[in-house]
């Protein structure tokens, strides 16, 4: 009884770990990166290729070789950043609901974890 909780739990817990991705990773080979998920007026957490520390943009558009936006909503200096420079783009607002979702989720696989273990 108790592996099949504890398998049941595993899969749930697996299962919001895996629909809960908000990061987009970009390969150096920059003709094969799609940019057209960004979606403009939303705020991302860029994290550069060189090392240099992640960068909040509020993204604008794509022009040429560049992203370009915002440095926050209320910060209307222009950032751009170039493509071959991105290793990879996160969603903000999706990486705080599957944060989120992932807490509930484990608070919900340790109740039926506690009960299945009283029931014995």
């Amino acid at each position: 009884m108790k592996a099949s909780v504890l398998l049941k739990s595993s899969l749930l817990t697996s299962l919001f770990v895996i629909t809960s991705c908000a990061t987009t990773k970009y390969s150096e080979d920059i003709s094969k990166n799609n940019y057209s998920n960004l979606e403009a007026g939303k705020v991302y957490k860029v994290t550069m290729r060189d090392g240099s520390p992640k960068q909040t943009i509020l993204f604008r558009n794509v022009v040429g070789e560049n992203l370009v936006g915002t440095a926050g909503k209320k910060d209307s200096t222009e950032v751009i950043i170039p493509k071959s420079n991105v290793a990879a783009v996160k969603d903000r607002r999706k990486a705080r609901i599957a944060a989120g979702a992932t807490i509930i989720g484990a608070a919900g696989v340790a109740a039926i974890v506690l009960s299945s273990s009283r029931a014995d």
